[in-house]
């Protein structure tokens, strides 16, 4: 019997790829059994980089791609899917929504144009990656196999946490993705796509570190039930449920990976 836990053959785009927490998702995806996993970020050679590193794992049958794309615009994200469309043959069936990106400053001092870049990215062009994905996932979903579509979202977008950080582009974008992933899971269901999103916690990456330096790991890890910050293989196995005919009936989800962090209120 086949394991529930994989994605034999499926294509995926992976946006925000060449690092972080999206390396992992292209990693487990790939790992489980994906053919195609397209790499996408706005530096091509950090593409080029991460692809590489992926393609040298041993036993791996699939192949992981490079395409520099902006995710800001919708101009960036047409060209990122018109390439996709061509190399796979017109077929995607996961979409890892993860681009993002933030910035922080006191509340008076806070920039138009900082809060515009942040919204660009992190709201609007996961809704352009989505509309622009919906009719290639929609010709390869079916009723007892949908196509997904993860967005990665943060549980910065649930509890304020780690308040008087000045990230406020950042976390109105995460909650805002959290309720567009619920209205597209609603619209898109019954075209046999799902809509989820993860909410991690506090993960050691080139985004997040900031944030844990400024407030601590040992201080973050104390306030944490688990005791704990996130690992790799947090976000792999969520990723990995969503996309494998495990999670085929799941739609509509805000996934906390924290540990219960968003259930606590102490920082």
């Amino acid at each position: 019997m086949e394991s529930m836990f994989t994605v034999n053959d499926k294509i995926v785009l992976v946006t925000g790829g060449s690092r972080g927490l999206g390396l992992y998702a292209a990693h487990a995806l790939l790992v489980a059994g994906a053919s195609q996993v397209y790499i996408s970020s706005r530096k091509a050679i950090e593409c080029d980089k991460s692809a590489k590193a992926l393609n040298a794992i041993p036993g791996v049958k699939g192949k992981a791609i490079p395409i520099a794309g902006n995710f800001s615009t919708l101009d960036g994200v047409k060209t990122v899917m018109e390439f996709v469309k061509t190399n796979s043959g017109g077929k995607l069936d996961i979409v890892i929504a993860n681009a993002g990106t933030t910035w922080g400053a006191p509340f008076e001092k806070h920039l138009p144009d900082m809060l515009d870049k942040v919204l660009d990215l992190n709201l609007k062009g996961v809704f352009y990656t989505i509309q622009q994905a919906a009719s290639l996932l929609e010709a390869t979903g079916t009723a007892a196999d949908p196509a997904r579509v993860i967005v990665v979202g943060s549980i910065i977008g649930l509890a304020v946490t780690g308040g008087g950080t000045g990230t406020y582009g950042y976390l109105s974008s995460k909650a805002a993705v959290h309720h567009l992933s619920k209205a597209l899971a609603v619209e898109l269901g019954p075209r046999h796509i799902n809509v989820n999103v993860i909410a991690p916690g506090f993960f050691p990456t080139k985004m997040g570190n900031g944030l844990i330096n400024m407030i601590g790991t040992e201080t973050l890890a104390e306030v944490n039930p688990t005791g704990r910050l996130g690992l790799p293989e947090d976000i792999e196995g969520a990723v990995l449920y969503l996309c494998s005919k495990a999670g085929a009936y799941i739609n509509g989800v805000v996934l906390p990976i924290d540990g219960g962090q968003h259930l606590v209120s102490k920082l």
